[in-house]
């Protein structure tokens, strides 16, 4: 991958946590202070993604993680890694924090899905959205499930957990983390407190960076 010029951020955290909502306070805070922003989603909306959505339900484990993989390879060639080399800020809606949780939640283990990932786009913010585990539990029954891991009364507590496991992860890859609670804040302040959090240089995360923990071959 060549090395990005816009900032890649991107938002992850249990489902009923506010992510669609901080995701659309941020974009209008970045736009507002003069950056082109481009925002997207995990899986993507290619037909690969749709795929690997529509089937969330139906296909589990491994060849579920290999999907969700391929997806990501797709999406950050064909449209991510654009967006970034034109100098976007490009905002994602999940990306590999959500994989070290969702795909653990499903069996698989970590060392498995680094080494599927070990040749993405690492971003230059990790965002890391959390609550606790009576809050999710709330939201995601006034809101309703999405898929078949927010039916288990378990995976709040499981998730929490994994999300802090992710984040020690990725602070391991080189990767500039922030773990913020949206229990007692708004999205706007959410948005301002993510900005402020923004690495000086995009792009500060290097190529060479592989998420096996092994240096790239140039």
């Amino acid at each position: 991958m060549n090395p990005q010029c816009g900032h890649f951020i991107t938002l992850d955290g249990p489902g009923g946590v506010g992510k669609s909502t901080t995701l659309t306070a941020l974009t209008e805070h970045l736009r507002e202070h003069g950056h082109r922003v481009h925002t997207t989603t995990e899986p993507s909306t290619s037909p690969l993604g749709r795929f690997t959505r529509t089937h969330t339900n139906r296909i589990h484990g491994h060849a579920l993680a290999c999907l969700v993989a391929a997806d990501r390879y797709r999406h950050i060639s064909t449209e991510m890694q654009p967006h970034l080399d034109a100098g976007d800020a490009v905002v994602c809606d999940r990306y590999l924090g959500s994989t070290l949780v969702v795909q653990r939640l499903d069996g698989v283990p970590e060392p498995f899905l680094l080494a599927l990932n070990a040749d993405i786009v690492l971003p230059d913010l990790a965002v890391l959205l959390t609550a606790d585990p009576p809050t999710i539990t709330r939201r995601l029954a006034a809101r309703g499930a999405h898929h078949r891991f927010e039916h288990d009364p378990d995976p709040p507590t499981r998730e929490v957990e994994l999300y802090a496991r992710a984040e020690q992860t990725l602070t391991s890859l080189g990767i500039r983390v922030l773990t913020a609670a949206t229990s007692n804040t708004t999205p706007s302040k959410m948005a301002a407190r993510i900005a402020t959090a923004f690495p000086a240089d995009p792009g500060s995360v290097t190529p060479r960076t592989r998420p096996d923990g092994h240096a790239a071959t140039p």
